[in-house]
This record gives C-alpha cells, structure tokens and sequence, in this order.
C-alpha cells in the first residue's frame, strides 16, 4: 500500500505539472522517474477524460481502479481464463509444454491470453501451490525413498521388551501417491525388500529412483558420481530403473521426499502413538489402513486426492513391473585359489580353471551362488551351506596337469615331505582322498603354510599325532597346534616308523605324468 500511495503522489504531480505547461523533462525531474513513465501517466489519463481537478479528489485506491482496472486473471475482464487445474495436470504428462497448451487454448479462444500472458498467469497460479506440488515432476518419472526419523515402540508379549520399528516412505514424484511399511532396521535387506514391496504396491515401476543418499543404497555420497552399493545397483537391472540420489547440499532435490515423509509422520505415526503394538505385523495392518486414508484425503489447494491424482496421472505412465520380484542378492569380491574355486561362507565353488588366481565378483542369494568376470557370468550353483566342502562340476577342471605344471599333486607332497614324513604323509593322503587331487590342494597348502607360524619341527610333530589318530585335515593340525598338543607325548609310539605300505600311500610314482602325456 505504501509503494501504491506512492506512484498514486507521482501520478497526480504529473497531471499537475502537464496542465501548468512544464515539459516530459522536466516533469520526469521534479518527480524523480523516468520520461517513458510520464507519458504513460499522462497518456492514461487522458484517455480517460480526466482532469487534474478530478484525480486531485480521489482516494489512492478509486484512482488506481481507474487507472489500472483488475486483470482479467483475477476475474474481472473479457478474456476467458484458462483452467489452470487442467493445465497443471497436463504438464505432468511426457512432452507436453506450456507451448503446445497454450495452442490448444487459443484454437478454441482466439481472442485469449498472448503466449507471454498465459505463461505468466500460469505461474501466478502455481505459486499459490505448497513448495513440494510445485516441482516439475514427469508422470510416472520419479519415486522418491527414505526412511522417516520417527521410530514405532513394538513391545515383545512375552517380556515386555520393547524395540523400535524403522519406517520406511515412498512418494510419487507427479501424484505425492506415498506408500509406506514398518520394517526393523535399515539394513540393505530390509532397504531393498521396502523397495520390492513398494514397486507391488504402486503395480508398477517408475524411470527414476530418488534415495536420499541413505548409506545402505549408496555406499559413497557424492553430487555427480555417488557410488551404488552393489546389491542396489543389481536391484535396478532387475527392474529396469535407474538410481539417481539427491545431490548433497540441494535441498530442492529432496523436497518431495521430505515432504512425503513428514506427511506420514503427521497423518500416520501421530496417529499411532496411542497404540501398542506387539508385532510388526500388527502394526503394518494398522499402517495400511491409515495410508489409504492418506492417500484418499482431499488435497488443500488442489482439485482431488492423492489417489485420484495416482489414477489419473502416473499409473498410466509405469512401467510393468517384471514377471518375478527381486531375489535379494549380497555381492563380494574374491581371488579364485589355486585350486579353481572361491569361497563362501567356507564352502567352495568351482570356476573354469582358466580364471585361476583372477580377481571375480560373487553374487550370493538364498539358493544360488554365481561367480561373474568382466560383469560376465562364468559359474553357477546351488548354494550349500555345508561348511568345509566342496561344490564342483568337473567341467572347471584341467583335462591334464600338464596344462599347469607349476602346481602338480606331486610337486606339493614333495614340498611337505621337506618338512618330514608325517606332513608329507597327511598331504599326500588329503589329496589321494579327494574325488580329483586338485580338491586337495587347499588344504594342503594351508597345512605347508602352517610352518611360517610354528615352525617344521612343530609341524612335523603335529603331522606325527594326525597320523597316529587318522586326522588328515588342516583343521585337526591347526588345533593340535594352537593347544599344543604337539609336545605332548604320544601315548603309543607305533607310529615311530612312518609305514612305506600304507593303504593311503600310492608313492610318488603316481602323480607323475606318464610318458605319452609329456609334451
């Protein structure tokens, strides 16, 4: 009102000082403006048939209405005003512009709002919107995700322990459609099955998935190449989305998600606060039943509901979620061993033979363990959880040693017999046991290995007490070792003379190639 009062003061000394005859210059430098805006005060005033002595009358607000009638935007005025609702809505579908709008309005009112005009009063009326409903977010483009910083208590019915619920928030970028569930932690597990569940509830998948950089999916925040964890990135391929996180320190980016997630804490957890809850299913129940309320409460400043908007806008867009969910993975990174297979959980798997020694990434789910090179998959198994063994197709292995002289089952013997008889005869009997002999190379080497930590006079010593109570392993040595049963004496000395007819004995002879394999 003051600026209003102001221009009003302009506007009259202006009229004044062109009645009494004084020129543009002159007028625009007693009332300190420009020349161009004194010819617009004069010009108006006239056209109007006004005189000095009649605007001199006038209140500031009766002066500004002739002057300046309301726009048509504000009702008043004979163009026809575009319905602004409609065009919000149509902006969140693909490839649709202001322009192209604005041609399909003016075809049915040619005597409407200019481009610029339309343009400009489209904003005004956007800026009326909350700051989340004014991103520019494309049907079914964008699913923003996060944890909320409000826990849920779940009390434990039979001791009365009490843990908190993590709640996990998914919000649609065009329609602010949210989902949400309880979940214990926000492990990856946990991250990735809230994002499995989520892709059932909306019936399809978005192009974009918005994390706000939590640690569980990005394993390095960073603005232009944060860095995914392995697990998350494998989670995409399967849904065909790409996960794009918030910038660091770019509030705007996490609008959306922010907003969704403080939507849920007000609607939702507020609401539960006077609840007990005893299992997280119980309280997932009462979760869904609150979020369709959420999602059916009619909007503010907008025409329809959360849902209504879902229905009308990004549900169309989705992509078809694909024919079985996402099997939870873990990934690792291991060196295939000497002997062709990696180890998970201390069970072994084999892998072509000729990937020995090389760096390879392990994908690990509930029933498969696959072994990938170069982002290529090379092996595949059922996964074993029988610690110690071997799982191994005998296609992986060499057709001959000679294909790797280097390590040969008798060039290992040999080494072990150089720390004495005993050691040779436990790694020798290791790998006469073994369905292929390079099975036994494992263990042999770690048996060998051994004497770095306790010497081969120990070691021999505790080959010596393996022999004596037919314990071939390297993890009966290492105990022997590490409990130092190794100095004790034996109680029978029967094994004082290491047998040269031992049924487990085939002698050296036989790993040696035999002469029409010699290259």
């Amino acid at each position: 009102m003051a600026h209003r009062r102001k221009s009003v003061r302009k506007i009259k000394e202006t009229i004044r000082l062109h009645e009494a005859g004084f020129n543009k210059n002159q007028i625009a430098g007693s009332v300190s403006t420009s020349r161009k805006t004194v010819r617009k005060y004069i010009e108006r005033v006239e056209s109007l048939g006004l005189t000095y002595a009649e605007i001199e009358k006038m209140t500031p607000k009766q002066l500004y209405a002739r002057l300046f009638p309301v726009k048509p935007e504000d009702g008043i005025g004979l163009k026809p005003r575009p319905d602004w609702q409609k065009t919000y809505n149509d902006m969140k579908k693909k490839s649709v512009t202001l322009a192209r709008l604005w041609e399909e309005y003016i075809d049915v009112y040619p005597d409407g709002y200019r481009y610029s005009q339309f343009c400009h009063n489209y904003g005004r009326w956007r800026k009326r919107l909350d700051i989340s409903m004014r991103q520019d977010h494309k049907a079914g483009e964008k699913l923003f995700v996060d944890f909320a910083g409000q826990t849920v208590p779940i009390t434990n019915p039979a001791t009365g322990q009490i843990k908190q619920a993590q709640i996990f928030v998914a919000t649609m970028g065009a329609s602010n459609y949210s989902y949400a569930e309880a979940t214990w932690t926000q492990t990856l597990a946990d991250w990735i099955q809230c994002h499995v569940n989520a892709f059932s509830f909306f019936g399809g998948c978005t192009e974009l998935v918005v994390p706000d950089n939590l640690k569980s999916g990005v394993s390095k925040a960073c603005r232009y190449e944060p860095d995914l964890n392995p697990t998350y990135h494998d989670f995409a391929l399967h849904y065909r989305v790409a996960i794009v996180p918030t910038r660091v320190k770019r509030p705007k980016d996490k609008a959306i998600v922010e907003n969704g997630v403080l939507v849920v804490e007000r609607w939702i957890l507020a609401a539960l606060r006077n609840f007990t809850f005893f299992s997280l299913a119980e309280l997932n129940e009462k979760i869904s039943e609150l979020l369709e309320k959420l999602n059916n409460k009619p909007f503010q400043k907008l025409e329809g509901t959360r849902t209504t908007h879902f229905e009308a806008l990004d549900k169309p867009a989705l992509q078809p979620l694909p024919k079985t969910a996402y099997e939870f993975a873990e990934w690792k990174r291991a060196a295939v061993n000497i002997d062709y297979h990696v180890e998970v959980e201390s069970h072994y798997y084999s892998v072509p033979y000729k990937y020995r020694g090389e760096k390879v990434d392990i994908r690990i789910t509930a029933k498969t363990v696959s072994v990938y090179k170069d982002g290529c998959r090379i092996s595949s198994h059922v996964r074993s959880f029988s610690k110690g063994h071997h799982t191994t197709i005998l296609e992986h292995l060499p057709k001959s040693h000679r294909e790797y002289k280097q390590w040969t089952p008798s060039r290992i013997i040999s080494w072990a017999k150089n720390f004495g008889e005993n050691t040779g005869l436990v790694v020798e009997t290791i790998i006469e046991r073994k369905e292929h002999p390079v099975l036994g190379y494992r263990s042999s080497l770690g048996i060998i290995r051994l004497e770095k930590s306790y010497g081969r006079k120990r070691l021999e010593a505790a080959s010596k007490r393996a022999v004596a109570f037919g314990a071939y392993s390297y993890q009966s040595i290492k105990s022997i070792l590490e409990k130092g049963l190794d100095k004790k004496p034996l109680e029978e000395e029967s094994n004082k003379n290491v047998p040269q007819n031992h049924k487990n004995v085939r002698g050296s002879v036989y790993y040696q190639p035999q002469e029409e394999n010699v290259c």
